[in-house]
């Protein structure tokens, strides 16, 4: 992807793509147990099972010592805390807030959701992911963890975040300068990262990480990869695609074979005969639920966070994502997906999808289609 405009970008950043499950989860509470005077922690789900009482552990030693710690997770994804673990948390210290949709139920909320997932220290160093807290982001007892990515960054990109989670806090805080920021200890860092901070939110009529993909798609020269778990473009992003491939730019998506909501996946195939049409290959992955949200263009641009490709990223949900112009993470990222394309995927023609689709499974693709793509604007109806 060419940047055109650099300006936008923060340089001067060490970057690593971090896999979901222990790899993530160990390098979050090493974050935390390393902050020496500020968290930012936002989140969409927060369960208090296994994974989720380590972290929530970590946070409140944080407290303890003196960090000042600021928590705010979702009012609906996360109703299944108690009273109990919020009381405990706050006792110790944090700063905790929730981010409340106008009407909600036990099966469903009409407004906005607070779909990202960042943590930020000492406004230096941070993560922007697709993965909530929970065990089954993580690798435990209980099986391997949903396929998912973070991206870890250390430099000026930390203070950006952090003020943008303080303006989603909703307080009078400043995003503390640390004047000598304690590096952390990690292998495989890219150095010298330009990054930007990529935000969509239709109350503040922000849709940064809409327009990155459409730059993409228009940018693209030679390969796009994305991975998404719900994959439901709407209009503008399919005419993207389609003109993208026109130009002869070769488009790989990759897609979730087991997927945590049915009736998206039966839209998602839905859109297949016209993926099929505009020459995008398919590849769907099986051995874990995919959940990680990411695109890489050209082996020299990506964006990961936590946007799907749909309209509820696009119009109904407080998403964030980070776009990173580097050849060298950019490659290493490509090389990632294509492994996973070659080894754990199962690539669908169009020959195997007519083969095996009845003609009564194309309906009910075609009704789950549409019911969610006016849906999204109004009720969800299952945390993701």
């Amino acid at each position: 992807m060419s940047v055109k405009n650099l300006t936008l970008y923060t340089p001067g950043n060490s970057v690593k793509l971090i896999r979901g499950g222990v790899e993530y989860f160990n390098l979050l509470e090493k974050l935390i147990s390393e902050a020496r005077h500020t968290i930012h922690f936002q989140v969409y789900i927060f369960d208090d099972d296994e994974t989720g009482s380590r972290v929530a552990t970590a946070l409140k030693e944080a407290a303890i010592r003196g960090v000042k710690v600021y928590v705010m997770l979702d009012a609906y994804a996360s109703k299944n805390l108690s009273k109990a673990f919020i009381k405990d948390i706050t006792r110790s210290g944090i700063h905790f807030r929730w981010f409340a949709p106008i009407f909600k139920g036990k099966k469903f909320y009409l407004g906005r959701r607070l779909h990202h997932k960042v943590v930020v220290t000492d406004s230096f160093h941070c993560m922007v992911a697709g993965l909530n807290i929970s065990d089954r982001y993580n690798d435990t007892s209980k099986g391997p963890a949903w396929l998912d990515w973070a991206l870890f960054a250390e430099g000026p990109i930390g203070e950006v975040l952090a003020r943008t989670c303080i303006l989603r806090y909703k307080a009078r805080l400043s995003s503390e300068v640390i004047d000598k920021p304690r590096r952390i200890s990690l292998n495989g860092l890219v150095k010298d990262c330009s990054v930007r901070a990529r935000s969509n939110d239709w109350i503040g009529r922000k849709k940064e990480i809409s327009i990155s993909y459409l730059e993409m798609f228009k940018s693209a020269s030679e390969s796009i990869i994305i991975m998404s778990p719900y994959f439901l473009p709407g209009l503008l992003f399919r005419r993207a695609i389609k003109q993208a491939s026109k130009r002869g730019v070769k488009i790989r998506v990759i897609l979730a074979g087991l997927s945590d909501i049915g009736t998206s996946k039966y839209a998602e195939r839905y859109l297949y005969r016209w993926l099929f049409k505009n020459n995008v290959e398919i590849y769907e992955y099986s051995k874990t639920v995919l959940h990680g949200k990411i695109a890489v263009s050209d082996a020299k641009w990506i964006t990961i966070g936590s946007y799907n490709l749909n309209n509820l990223s696009a119009y109904a949900s407080v998403e964030l994502n980070l776009d990173v112009a580097n050849s060298t993470l950019a490659k290493n990222t490509e090389a990632s997906l294509i492994e996973i394309i070659e080894k754990k995927c199962q690539q669908i023609t169009e020959e195997e999808y007519y083969r095996t689709t009845s003609w009564l499974a194309h309906v009910m693709q075609k009704i789950a289609y549409n019911i969610l793509r006016l849906a999204a604007f109004f009720v969800i109806r299952k945390r993701e």
